[in-house]
């Protein structure tokens, strides 16, 4: 089953492109602010909630991991 159809797949899939892009923006900010609007700007603001929001970010990266090593 495809991730769109999937919830929780969907959920992991968002959760690991905002854990990526802040941690690629980290490395290198200027390749993500270069495109703040159009298509690409979907990493930039990612990156943006994975720097504002890390420790809600990482509470939800935590429970998904808990989630799919004992739940499923």
């Amino acid at each position: 089953m495809s991730a769109i159809f999937n919830f929780q797949s969907l959920l992991t899939v968002i959760l690991l492109l905002i854990c990526t892009c802040a941690y690629i923006r980290s490395l290198a900010p200027k390749l993500l602010d270069t495109n703040q609007t159009g298509l690409l700007g979907i990493f930039w603001k990612c990156a943006r909630i994975g720097e504002r929001k890390s420790p809600y970010v990482a509470v939800c990266c935590i429970a998904m991991a808990f989630s799919i090593l004992f739940v499923q």
